[in-house]
């Protein structure tokens, strides 16, 4: 691959191509994710997996078909055994709350599937700054490199 890689969760699917927020800091967000896909998403290759597939097309229908819309076309990355593993790991040395656990499978899958980046508006369980150094030594302690995970803001050329 030529271009740097990105593993896409879903909070950045959500906040792409959500009804703008009456919430000031939520509707930021929402437009600097938008300036990204518009500006910054063709010097790298974007990836999601089934479990962003899976969480894109919950809820409300118009909502879904719009997230769905948003990731067609972009290609799935497995969820493995060793994905599995590794998610259970962050789980079980609190790098990931238990109740994260599809938030423990997407830097999971990042990690295992080599991503340079993963792009997420998740503050809480996944671009958590408290959190992302004990996320880092794990992966590594498994014999992976860590993507670096970021949001949009942080993510400009």
């Amino acid at each position: 691959m030529d271009k740097p890689t990105i593993y896409l969760e879903t909070s950045f699917i959500s906040y792409l191509v959500a009804r703008p927020s009456r919430d000031i800091i939520v509707a930021a967000h929402q437009q600097l994710t938008f300036d990204w896909w518009s500006n910054q998403r063709h010097h790298y290759d974007l990836f999601i997996s089934q479990v962003v597939f899976d969480e894109a097309r919950a809820g409300d229908a118009q909502e879904a078909a719009k997230r769905l819309a948003a990731v067609e076309g972009l290609p799935l990355l497995e969820l493995t055994e060793e994905g599995i593993r590794l998610a259970e790991k962050l789980i079980q040395l609190h790098a990931v709350p238990k109740k994260a656990a599809q938030d423990a499978l997407h830097i999971a899958i990042a990690c295992v599937n080599g991503m340079d980046y993963l792009l997420t508006w998740n503050c809480k369980h996944i671009a958590n700054a408290r959190m992302r150094s004990k996320i880092d030594e794990i992966c590594r302690g498994m014999g992976y490199g860590p993507p670096i995970i970021c949001t949009p803001e942080e993510l400009e050329d």
